[in-house]
């Protein structure tokens, strides 16, 4: 007999539909699988064996030939066990195939036939909705991500016999299992956001400043200053700022985390946009994603939200220099035999180093370093990527007057308030473009976008000359400017908005040049 059972693979974070075909038929006993199957796929066939005989599911000795359709796809993953096991029994005649018409499955089966977890649940689940599917069925510990999706009817399986019994009594009566409403994780405050308040930063006006206009437009930013100047808190206050996910923001963001093996990590923070900060030590891989089978890295975790790197020039080179496409492109694409994935990055990047090895410098009455032990510590970073870099903010230590001042402080909920009228701002202005946010105009756009005043126009091409800006440092010292006269309410940028943006632009070069 014939059957067959549909599921589905993830494919970055995008799913492809597949076929779980079986057949059983008389002949020399055999579990045969076919169909571009990775080792862990092809594992499937003892896990499956094992999980009937420890059910008290007893099969006649038949030849059984399973394939995965289609199947010039590598099929990678342990979520195909339960599929599987379901078309090998309807081809044994021992579920109808009425029963499974409706329904995708997906889930691991372990040796005594409980269904286990498996990742890439919620872009299964969305790529069946989409192709009109209304119903899934997930092992027990994965419903949570399933039920976010709205208008599927979630089946929660626990062990085989459960799903037979279930798939059995949804044919009979389907509507007794109801579709879900869809998300309702609640919008909430963060415990350690209110940690993050600029109200805590003492001193540090022309930070602070960067930072609101770094978290306006979503410009990227480097804080160059002294240990303990305030350049962490500094960057989880930006992050704290920034307005809550919309809802397709959460939804891409979380089949990210659903394909990494980390959605519980969302449930509590649905609608927060996340603060990611790795440790300098990690690998090309950790950061753009990969694997054997490949996984999204930091910079697709922190996918619409923004990515710390502290301590910048302790990464390795190699590493940084994996950050300039994807900041461009706003995707990291990982080409390998198997296909090509890509995972999403649009990412508001911060990064904080200290001028110099023992980080006092340019103060030489405690910078102990050389000037060859300064330059080589700055040029650790290339201009390219520095020129990605949209401002430059150089942190000072604070005098004892500013760190004991009991004068009131502007608090990030104030802030935060601010920052969100002036991204409403580029929402009007950007709507059915396509674009996000000012860091994002794309260059044909910037006339429409981007109106400036002669006195502006006049005094960014005297600094174009002088500072000998590239193409990229002049259109994104206009992007700032574009967000600066936005937090002013100005419809066209002027000379002080230039002015302004020019001070974040330069910061940079006297740091590199006081060598």
């Amino acid at each position: 007999m014939y059957s067959i059972v549909s599921t589905a693979i993830v494919f970055g974070i995008q799913s492809v539909f597949v076929q779980v075909e079986a057949d059983v038929c008389d002949g020399m006993p055999a579990f045969e699988m076919v169909g571009a199957l990775s080792p862990e796929v092809r594992e499937a066939r003892e896990r499956v064996k094992a999980a009937f005989r420890n059910s008290g599911i007893s099969l006649a000795p038949k030849k059984i030939t399973v394939n995965l359709y289609p199947a010039d796809i590598r099929k990678t993953g342990t979520g195909f066990d339960l599929p599987i096991a379901l078309a090998v029994l309807s081809a044994y005649g021992r579920i109808s195939k009425d029963c499974f018409k409706e329904i995708i499955f997906a889930g691991e089966v372990s040796l005594n036939g409980e269904i286990r977890p498996t990742a890439g649940i919620l872009p299964i689940v969305l790529a069946a909705r989409e192709a009109g599917g209304r119903t899934v069925c997930v092992p027990r510990e994965n419903v949570k991500e399933a039920r976010v999706v709205k208008g599927m009817a979630v089946l929660p399986a626990d062990n085989l016999n459960q799903v037979i019994a279930m798939v059995e009594e949804f044919h009979r009566m389907p509507e007794k299992y109801q579709a879900e409403s869809g998300i309702n994780a609640k919008r909430q405050v963060k415990e350690h956001a209110k940690e993050w308040d600029f109200a805590k930063i003492h001193g540090q006006k022309v930070l602070k400043r960067a930072c609101q206009v770094a978290a306006a437009g979503r410009h990227h930013m480097l804080m160059v200053g002294a240990p303990g100047a305030g350049k962490t808190m500094a960057a989880q206050a930006t992050a704290a700022i920034l307005p809550a996910l919309s809802e397709e923001e959460a939804l891409e963001l979380a089949k990210i985390y659903s394909v990494s093996g980390r959605f519980e990590q969302r449930e509590q923070e649905f609608w927060e946009r996340p603060f990611r900060n790795p440790h300098h030590t990690i690998t090309v891989a950790g950061l753009a994603g990969g694997g054997g089978t490949p996984k999204p890295g930091e910079l697709s975790l922190a996918h619409k939200g923004v990515l710390f790197l502290d301590e910048l020039t302790e990464f390795k080179r190699e590493v940084l220099e994996t950050l300039r496409q994807p900041l461009e492109e706003k995707a990291i694409r990982l080409v390998r035999s198997t296909g090509v994935y890509r995972y999403p990055a649009d990412v508001m990047l911060i990064g904080a180093m200290n001028p110099c090895g023992c980080g006092y410098y340019p103060d030489r009455n405690k910078c102990t370093c050389s000037p060859a032990v300064i330059s080589r510590h700055q040029n650790k970073l290339s201009k390219p990527l520095l020129e990605r870099m949209d401002l430059t903010v150089e942190v000072k230590r604070l005098p004892l007057a500013d760190m004991v001042s009991t004068e009131p402080k502007e608090t990030s909920e104030t802030i935060k308030k601010r920052v969100q009228e002036v991204q409403e701002i580029q929402k009007e202005r950007f709507k059915g473009s396509g674009i996000v946010s000012n860091s994002g105009i794309p260059v044909p756009y910037m006339e429409e976008f981007c109106p400036m005043e002669g006195e502006a126009k006049k005094l960014l091409q005297e600094y174009f000359e002088r500072l000998e800006m590239s193409a990229r440092g002049y259109y994104r010292t206009i992007r700032v400017a574009r967000t600066i006269a936005d937090m002013e309410h100005s419809s066209r940028i002027c000379r002080a908005h230039i002015m302004e943006s020019l001070m974040y632009r330069g910061m940079d070069r006297k740091a590199w040049e006081m060598v």
